[in-house]
């Protein structure tokens, strides 16, 4: 005797892909069990309130995006401030404007004119104009030249990658944005923000209606998991769910050291980049400004990258040749498997913004009710 199984959907993981999924499958119909091995929902747009200020727990995490469809999705749920992103950068004694635009070029070389900058880059890349980058230092001294390279880009990439420059593949920076407009905010998208109240917000809604397994490894409970449902989407490691058959995926971590600190203001900004080798950390986030902040304290997060090893969180793939063709042979093997799906960050070993991943999972759902 066949028993039916109990839900439609069996979730693994509870992060924008899995809550957009539930939420769609849920709107259809269908019952979906997620199942989640942190204490927590949310994946790493999570949020823990920390003296009254909603802390980006996984590193700092702000909504932008140009896709309409996307942008009011998420606002049946929940509304967004007017938050833009525009971060700014230490070198030493000097802080400079990010992105790299005319406030970073009047800062750096005190000229006032977009020709002026034109000139300033164009006599410093003009000695590797005819070369073909073989890292990413070339790459960066072809496109930008010395000064941008060595104060913004060199000892921040060092620290990101765990690697010199010159041992970097080149294709990391294919092109490196230049304004030459007095204009700070970091992204191009049509709309930027943070949820009010905290993203914890957002994934409420998301998986309303779904039951719901917290501090439960799928991968260790597989046998008995699985057949609870008619169809699995996972959104793990994609390495991880084929037992590391053909080898690890490899990744870089990142390490948080995190303070309160008796000051209602500690820097000035959200996110303060350190772009200097002799400063272990790349950044230094202050999550109040994320949302616009008067409490008494606040909270910082300082960010150490780091190696990554298995049983730690995977942030960034390494997209090299080696574990790309790595990639190809798991691609292939999720062909083989029947009633599951696989979506995210991790299950797709690509690093998403928040936007995609929501897009990716919206077209999930709709390729798979097509």
């Amino acid at each position: 005797m066949t028993i039916e199984p109990e839900f439609d959907f069996l979730i693994v993981g509870s992060g924008l892909f899995g809550a957009v999924f539930a939420q769609q499958a849920i709107a259809k119909g269908k019952k979906c069990l997620i199942v989640e091995k942190r204490s927590h929902v949310g994946g790493n747009v999570y949020c823990e309130n920390i003296e009254g200020i909603n802390v980006h727990t996984y590193g700092a995490h702000i909504f932008h995006t140009s896709d309409l469809r996307v942008w009011n999705y998420v606002n049946q749920f929940v509304e967004f401030n007017n938050y833009i992103n525009s971060p700014i950068a230490i070198f030493g004694n000097e802080l400079y404007n990010l992105p790299f635009n005319m406030n970073t070029f009047h800062q750096l070389w005190n000229i006032h004119t977009p020709e002026e900058a034109k000139k300033q880059i164009e006599n410093q890349t003009i000695q590797y104009k005819n070369i073909e980058p073989k890292n990413l230092e070339e790459q960066a001294l072809k496109l930008v030249g010395k000064d941008i390279y060595e104060k913004l880009i060199k000892g921040y990439t060092e620290k990101q990658w765990g690697r010199k420059a010159t041992e970097i593949p080149s294709f990391i920076i294919k092109r490196i944005p230049l304004r030459f407009t007095y204009n700070n905010n970091y992204f191009n998208d049509t709309y930027q923000g943070i949820p009010k109240g905290g993203y914890n917000r957002l994934i409420k809604k998301l998986i309303e209606g779904a039951s719901i397994l917290l501090e439960t490894d799928f991968l260790q409970c597989r046998s008995e998991l699985a057949p609870k449902a008619k169809t699995v989407v996972y959104t793990g490691m994609l390495d991880a769910y084929f037992d590391y058959c053909f080898g690890e995926l490899e990744y870089r971590s990142l390490r948080f050291e995190n303070q309160i600190l008796d000051t209602d203001n500690y820097q000035g900004n959200a996110v303060v980049n350190y772009t200097s080798s002799d400063v272990p950390y790349t950044r230094i986030i202050e999550h109040k400004h994320f949302e616009f902040g008067n409490q008494p304290k606040t909270y910082i997060t300082k960010e150490y990258p780091s190696a990554w090893k298995k049983g730690m969180e995977a942030y960034y793939p390494i997209n090299d040749t080696k574990n790309e063709m790595l990639l190809a042979k798991y691609n292939e093997m999720t062909k083989l498997e029947k009633n599951v799906l696989f979506g995210g960050r991790l299950a797709q070993y690509k690093y998403y913004d928040m936007d995609k991943v929501i897009l990716a999972a919206l077209e999930c759902v709709d390729e798979f009710f097509s």
